[in-house]
């Protein structure tokens, strides 16, 4: 297991080097105080992310060894410094209506200034998240070719409405109607634009993904070509999936630390730990040996979805977020293991009845 987090661990023992001699140095702070919040944001990231970790094995299953390879190196790159860091100033400069290199210098040099805007356009901001991972919780209880459901009685009766197309956008549409609805007048605009952007994003990825996995099926000519074009489409699917769990993440980030710097490394040590844990899932086949860890994980999507969508009128903890995802998760593998051990206990009484009749 330790061979998966070689790479988080590398990372982990340079970022906590680094935060200490920038907080002695340049912040004339205790070190060991910064560590203790680095540690935090870690935990917090981790926490929060736990869930995309799953749904992220699903995809890369799919992905060729170079693909993987890719996710976990420019990956993360983006992951940290375009999702974590350039998404959020890009989404205050244009809604702040500042220039971008304006907003970014804010970032760096008048934090408080920045934490200002962030958290006026925050309703923006997880209007978009909430909007894109609600498509993709709905999306995956929507599918009638789910052969296995964890919650049953619920789940089975949620994949018959697969077979009403664009159901989950009708739904997702009448939220955004809601949650503006209950907005100051003045934010009620670049909430519908986000929202719509959110989906719109989701609408055209996932479309994309759909059509280039029948390409590389053989269904087209062109194969090679297009396997390059599918591994990227799943790139971007899994990178703009990332930046949707980010967002309430870098929000609850500010509330702990006001340094920039500190919090990217945080949250990079996070994000670290996110990919190996994704990786070390698709090479052990957890996701096959726990069948309901796919079911709990997309449960914990669609409750962060709801929370976000909320959290755009009331403030929600990100404790709350995170522990719902944890609880999830955790009964979601204690379903698996009861369900495997039951399977067993199934065939042993088949291979008994068997000998029996001999």
């Amino acid at each position: 297991m330790i061979k998966y987090f070689k790479g988080s661990i590398i990372v982990t023992i340079i970022g906590l080097i680094t935060a200490y001699f920038y907080s002695e140095h340049q912040l004339c702070d205790s070190g060991l105080k910064t560590l203790f919040i680095v540690f935090i944001l870690s935990v917090l990231e981790v926490s929060l992310s736990f869930d995309n970790a799953v749904v992220n094995a699903v995809k890369l299953e799919h992905m060729t060894p170079k693909w993987q390879h890719r996710f976990m190196t420019w990956g993360i790159l983006i992951a940290v410094f375009g999702m974590r860091l350039l998404f959020p100033i890009i989404i205050v400069s244009t809604f702040a209506q500042i220039k971008i290199l304006e907003t970014a210098k804010m970032a760096l040099y008048d934090v408080d200034k920045y934490t200002h805007y962030l958290h006026q356009t925050h309703s923006s901001i997880l209007a978009f998240g909430g909007v894109f991972l609600m498509m993709l919780f709905l999306h995956y209880m929507f599918n009638e070719n789910k052969k296995i459901h964890w919650i049953k009685p619920l789940e089975d009766k949620l994949s018959n409405f697969g077979q009403i197309e664009g159901l989950e956008t009708c739904i997702c549409v009448l939220m955004i109607y809601i949650m503006q609805h209950f907005q100051p007048i003045t934010h009620r605009l670049p909430v519908i634009i986000s929202s719509l952007c959110g989906l719109v994003l989701y609408l055209l990825v996932h479309g994309l993904s759909e059509l280039m996995q029948k390409k590389t099926q053989g269904r087209f000519e062109g194969a090679i070509n297009t396997s390059f074009k599918a591994g990227l489409i799943s790139f971007i699917y899994l990178e703009l999936l990332d930046a949707s769990f980010s967002l309430d993440g870098v929000l609850g980030a500010f509330a702990i630390s006001k340094d920039l710097i500190i919090i990217m490394i945080g949250l990079a040590i996070g994000a670290m730990f996110v990919r190996s844990l994704t990786i070390m899932l698709v090479e052990k086949q957890t996701l096959k040996q726990y069948v309901y860890l796919e079911h709990g994980a997309h449960w914990a999507i669609g409750t962060l979805a709801l929370i976000m969508m909320i959290s755009t009128k009331v403030v929600i903890s990100e404790v709350v977020t995170g522990l719902l995802g944890l609880i999830f998760i955790t009964l979601a593998l204690i379903s698996s293991i009861i369900y495997n051990k039951q399977q067993e206990n199934k065939e042993a009484e088949k291979d008994k009845t068997k000998i029996l009749s001999e």
